[in-house]
């Protein structure tokens, strides 16, 4: 694979694989504010104490709220 690789003059492949890789290699940072990670913090307690819906549940909420 990495002769066949190195060998084609594809450039259409060649970005095509790049833009694979950078999607399953992403290892950017994030810098959040204080706002943002008491954001993620609430975020996380409420899931932790089962304050959260399911996709089903929330898609029935929205059914209800649309027919409103």
């Amino acid at each position: 694979m990495i002769a066949k690789i190195k060998d084609t003059e594809n450039s259409e492949i060649l970005e095509n694989m790049m833009r694979f890789l950078n999607i399953h290699n992403n290892e950017d940072v994030y810098i959040l504010n204080e706002a943002q990670k008491a954001a993620i913090e609430e975020a996380r307690e409420d899931y932790k104490n089962g304050r959260y819906l399911t996709n089903e549940e929330a898609n029935a909420e929205i059914e209800k709220w649309l027919k409103k």
